[in-house]
């Protein structure tokens, strides 16, 4: 009937009133044998309900509270769109109608489902906006990250690869197309995660990491390694561990892959306290030797893109201490628990942060 919640709130509460009224103002025993309802009970019922509406209205309300205290802290420019977010459809005009610069107002449409999501909200976003991540690895797991960061509005990625594009790359590294084969991979993915996301800034370095490269390293936030060699993973674990910067490491071959947060800081293990030597030869085929199906580096990328959303917010619990183990020919997931090693040459130094423990 078109009727707002209110007027319906009215209309079943008179209902309840006059029930109420003729089931007193009847003889109980022929009221209730037509009805087949006690007025006690009708009572007793209302009075619950009443409680539960009046709870619900008493937690939307410091829901709102919260929101706008916690915008004006953090963000004053994002997180005052918590409330408006709500109301995703209506969102951009809102933001033009109250004065906002077309940089806010687009950040607003772009980011509106973040921005509603009780766990990132406004303040959440707006940290994924001043976060810097460095994405180490262009590749099947770098490349469905790194469009993930950029479209969720991380502040500044910056993309490290010595390699160039290849067609054998295509099968799985989704943000190449055929017309990049020769061309840098940091290159073609910078252009590609600008032309996704012009609000971020993107930078890309057309060289490989090293041991001295902590420095760098230190400049980020967050470092997610998508690499395929266990060398050159071995020794970014050793400078983001030396550096105090988080790790997400993600791995796949064939049909499998696995993802885990390393930081020592943090009370967590380190890539070398759980590989603390290289497998044997031939017990780590790279994909070009073993093969790897198609969508797998997407399904690991994304998931390494998620833990890092995570990370930069705080929302939710994080993969620190915990490796995710996924069967993409089974459909099978299961998680294990790590430890860090006291005597691990690494990390053994390395002091936990007093906010973390």
């Amino acid at each position: 009937m078109g009727w707002g919640i209110l007027r319906v709130l009215v209309a079943i509460v008179l209902v309840w009133i006059v029930v109420l009224v003729l089931m007193l103002a009847a003889p109980a025993a022929e009221f209730r044998a037509a009805i087949g309802i006690d007025p006690q009970a009708w009572f007793a019922g209302g009075a619950v309900l009443g409680l539960l509406l009046g709870y619900a209205a008493l937690i939307r309300r410091a829901r709102a509270a919260a929101v706008r205290r916690w915008g004006q802290a953090d963000s004053p420019g994002l997180a005052a769109l918590s409330d408006k977010a709500a109301r995703v459809d209506t969102a951009t005009s809102d933001a033009r109608r109250t004065g906002w610069g077309e940089a806010q107002s687009e950040a607003l449409d772009r980011y509106a489902r973040h921005i509603v999501l009780r766990e990132i909200g406004g303040p959440g976003q707006a940290r994924l906006r001043d976060s810097s991540v460095l994405i180490v690895g262009a590749g099947g797991l770098g490349a469905p990250a790194a469009l993930y960061l950029a479209a969720a509005g991380v502040g500044r990625i910056t993309i490290a690869d010595p390699d160039e594009v290849s067609v054998s790359n295509l099968q799985r590294q989704i943000i190449y197309r055929s017309s990049d084969a020769g061309r840098p991979k940091g290159l073609a993915a910078a252009e590609a995660l600008r032309a996704l996301n012009p609000l971020v800034h993107i930078q890309a370095m057309r060289r490989a990491l090293d041991k001295n490269d902590e420095a760098l390293i230190g400049e980020f936030d967050l470092v997610l390694d998508g690499t395929d060699r266990f060398a050159t993973r071995a020794e970014i674990g050793t400078i983001c561990a030396k550096a105090g910067v988080p790790l997400i490491s993600g791995a796949i071959s064939q049909w499998e892959g696995q993802l885990t947060l390393y930081d020592p800081s943090a009370g967590g293990p380190c890539f070398a306290c759980i590989f603390p030597e290289a497998p044997s030869e031939g017990l780590a085929l790279s994909c070009a030797e073993a093969g790897v199906a198609g969508p797998l580096p997407g399904v690991i990328g994304s998931m390494m893109a998620l833990e890092a959303i995570k990370q930069i917010t705080g929302a939710g619990a994080s993969l620190l201490g915990r490796m995710l183990i996924f069967d993409g020919l089974y459909g099978e997931n299961r998680t294990i628990t790590l430890h860090r090693r006291k005597d691990c040459p690494v990390c053994s130094g390395v002091e936990q942060n007093d906010a973390e423990a």
